[in-house]
């Protein structure tokens, strides 16, 4: 059953498609510049997306939305000619900056003192920035944690994991990147995902089994990434 983030999603991108369409009938019928009017105004789809992505998960993990605003904001300001040309060689960097804020709060979120408590083995907590990263997990009492990949490329293999209590939670956020995640075809996996210009894939086929199969909740995000769950 589709959640709640996912059909605002749907909802915003079947709109942006409806406007496009209804914006292209009007170029053809000779009312309107298409191509002037989206050359101008294309920023304005990174700033909603933005807006949606917060309002979706009720300004929890709001980094993705702040960002993709942001950047729309500067853009939109640009073509508008409120900032100056020049300005355009400022976006990478101001980019970096941006991103350098987010792993700031988002590493002092993570060493709270609950989350230091208990084995690091069984706590999955995975970050990687311009570069990639693999690792498997064999714990036998797993318990979820976090994921996170900016520009980079991140494998988890939990083929050999066992989950405490036979439930557990993973979040994964992919910003211009990927993380693929291994798990064994025993579990259950239910995926929670919102895809902002990008790609979230459940390839996982489950296979029933003898026992009360594990459940691995998944809540996913891709902002210009992917993230594929598969076993």
């Amino acid at each position: 059953m589709p959640t709640s983030r996912n059909a605002a999603g749907r909802i915003f991108w079947g709109l942006v498609l409806i406007l496009v369409g209804v914006l292209f009938l009007l170029d053809r019928m000779g009312r309107i510049d298409f191509g002037s009017l989206f050359s101008k105004y294309w920023p304005l789809i990174l700033i909603f997306a933005g807006i949606v992505h917060l309002t979706a998960n009720n300004f929890r993990n709001a980094a993705g939305g702040v960002i993709l605003i942001i950047i729309g904001g500067f853009f939109m300001l640009a073509n508008l000619e409120i900032l100056a040309r020049s300005a355009w060689h400022y976006v990478w960097p101001l980019l970096i900056i941006i991103l350098g804020i987010w792993v700031l709060f988002g590493l002092s979120a993570r060493r709270s003192p609950e989350s230091s408590l208990g084995a690091k083995e069984n706590d999955l907590d995975a970050f990687v920035m311009l570069s990639g990263l693999e690792r498997r997990i064999e714990s036998q009492n797993f318990r979820g944690g976090k994921a996170t990949a900016i520009l980079g490329g991140m494998d988890l293999d939990l083929t050999q994991a066992r989950l405490v209590e036979g439930r557990a939670s993973l979040e994964l956020t992919a910003i211009m990147g990927g993380i693929e995640v291994k798990v064994p075809r025993s579990w259950r996996v239910e995926v929670d995902g919102h895809p902002l210009l990008g790609g979230i894939e459940d390839a996982h086929t489950y296979v029933p089994g003898t026992e009360t199969a594990p459940t691995l909740h998944v809540r996913a995000t891709a902002i210009l990434g992917g993230i594929e769950i598969k076993g």
